[in-house]
């Protein structure tokens, strides 16, 4: 019987034989060079070998799409895997991101610039011969069995765990890989990457939205390395590096425990920042920057405790309290507010109160109606000889608001979930991931916003991140990462029935969908153990602080 497969710019292709993404583009006229690594066949991605033969809507997804993008960055992850082993015999583990790419360690040593430049020539070739990549859907037993064979006996694991039968994984030339998602068609098209050494390891460095085509220079700050080396160190001595160990902490009932380890390290962090600054005479001033959904208010009610503990009296003041008047807020190029740039805040009036407050005085600051959408007047602010101002915001490291302060006065607080454990030696749990489950739970809880307005509006947050937050990171004195080892087990809970609202047919349910393919993977935690003045409460709920 015949059928019609619709596409979103109004071309159709008719067949009554099985059609794939492969012949649909080549009825169409698509070349096949043009950035395509999959189709969206009803709203689900597929590999362009996937057939229909019924009547569906259709999609090519491209580079120059998040999805596509993400498509290309686990398929570039599974040729270096490869090449690690056709070109040196050394398995390599995923560690983390740094920059627009991820950083890669082998298991048995450093990486060498001889091993880059090795790497790099077989990856070109593999890229030259356009090797497939085949879709294979195998029994839970044999997948296991596969992947033992291969020497990768955590990703193994996780199946069980997961409980993930059958097992959707792919095939290049000999080795089987399993990324968690769709896969590009072959090699061919990873023809835009490059490896460069980056401390003990490598990093793997792909496209991005803005620039697909050709990759930007590395920005690999020292500083944030050494956050995520000092993390990993630290779950590696937790025991635990993949999800696969989280099963077992949480099978063997140390749970608790590993919540209790995890805040407590928190903890020991945030006294180690407080004394820095308690020990330095001049600091009036500390400002917190972070991207959305960082934890950056908890951070800021905790250092606040930590600062009167080191014999400091602490003042806070909200940056988001001196948003313009909503008829003045800026607007992007749709038309809609724009609450990322920095225009958005009244910077004549936060100028005009520091300098006032830095000279002494008693200034009354303003405290933003976000449902009318103005200031109105807050508390009086006054510093005393022993006071520190606290200023929290995502443009707190932003060098037009770090101008309005004396340099020899102040102090810089990054804050973000930078790093966390990975999901298994070739697939990391993202950090833009962690803070949108974050957002999505806190959202709905206060502010009624169902799952899908989240996702919709988080590609300009993420936007908003790269362009005004992120490249001011490296001029933080000091940099918190808020994740927590269990938050994703505890998240879990909260998150899955809001993301299972998102209806099929909305625009981000492939966002979704990813999501809970994720969280299948991690094991779940109840919150009743977690402490009232944990970073995890600003977005679950039950916080005894002013969150």
């Amino acid at each position: 019987m015949a059928f019609t497969i619709k596409f979103k710019d109004g071309k159709y292709v008719t067949g009554e034989s099985p059609v794939s993404g492969r012949s649909a583009m080549a009825e169409l006229g698509v070349p096949p060079d043009n950035g395509v690594v999959a189709w969206r066949v009803n709203n689900y991605i597929r590999p362009l070998e996937w057939v229909v033969e019924d009547d569906c809507a259709a999609e090519f997804i491209t580079t120059r799409m998040n999805e596509g993008l993400q498509v290309y960055r686990r398929s570039l992850d599974f040729l270096f895997v490869i090449a690690c082993g056709k070109a040196l015999g050394r398995k390599a583990t995923l560690r983390h991101s740094i920059g627009e790419g991820h950083y890669w360690e082998f298991e048995n040593g450093d990486a060498t610039q001889s091993d880059v430049y090795k790497l790099h020539a077989t990856m070109s070739e593999m890229v030259r011969q356009d090797i497939p990549f085949i879709r294979k859907v195998l029994p839970i037993d044999k997948a296991k069995r596969v992947f033992e064979e291969q020497g990768e006996p955590e990703i193994a694991e996780l199946f069980v765990r997961a409980n993930l039968d059958p097992v959707e994984v792919y095939r290049c030339g000999a080795q089987y890989g399993y990324f968690c998602g769709t896969m590009a068609p072959s090699t061919g098209v990873l023809k835009v990457f490059d490896v460069v050494p980056f401390s003990h390891g490598m990093v793997l460095q792909t496209p991005t939205l803005s620039v697909p085509d050709s990759i930007l220079p590395l920005r690999g700050d020292k500083a944030l390395g050494n956050v995520f080396f000092d993390y990993a160190h630290w779950l590696k001595v937790l025991d635990l590096n993949y999800l696969s160990n989280l099963h077992r902490h949480v099978t063997n009932g140390k749970a608790q425990e590993l919540v209790l380890i995890s805040e407590a390290f928190h903890s020991q962090r945030l006294s180690r920042i407080a004394e820095e600054i308690a020990g330095g005479s001049e600091i009036k001033v500390v400002t917190i920057a972070g991207p959305s959904g960082s934890g950056k208010t908890t951070f800021s009610e905790r250092l606040k405790i930590q600062l009167i503990v080191c014999g400091k009296n602490p003042v806070t003041l909200p940056m988001d309290n001196y948003y313009e008047e909503r008829d003045k807020a800026p607007r992007d190029e749709n038309g809609d507010y724009d609450y990322e740039v920095l225009e958005a805040l009244d910077l004549e009036l936060l100028r005009d109160n520091l300098t006032r407050i830095l000279a002494g005085e008693e200034v009354v600051t303003p405290r933003y109606n976000f449902a009318k959408g103005r200031k109105e007047p807050g508390k009086a602010v006054h510093l005393g000889p022993e006071d520190i101002l606290i200023m929290e915001g995502i443009h707190g490291l932003n060098e037009r608001v770090l101008a309005m302060l004396p340099e020899n006065n102040r102090f810089s607080i990054f804050v973000s979930p930078l790093t966390g454990i990975c999901i298994d030696p070739h697939n990391r749990t993202s950090t833009s991931d962690n803070r949108l489950l974050r957002r999505i739970i806190r959202d709905y809880r206060t502010r009624g916003k169902s799952a899908e307005t989240t996702l919709e509006m988080y590609p300009k947050v993420i936007l908003g991140a790269i362009r005004y937050i992120f490249p001011f990171q490296s001029r933080a004195n000091v940099m918190f990462n808020s994740s927590l080892p269990y938050e994703l087990s505890v998240l879990k809970g909260y998150v899955e029935p809001i993301l299972h609202t998102v209806r099929e047919d909305s625009p981000v349910f492939g966002d979704a969908l990813r999501l809970l393919n994720i969280l299948k993977f991690v094991p779940s935690i109840q919150s009743e153990g977690i402490p009232n003045n944990s970073v995890i409460r600003e977005f679950i709920g039950g916080s005894c602080l002013d969150v």
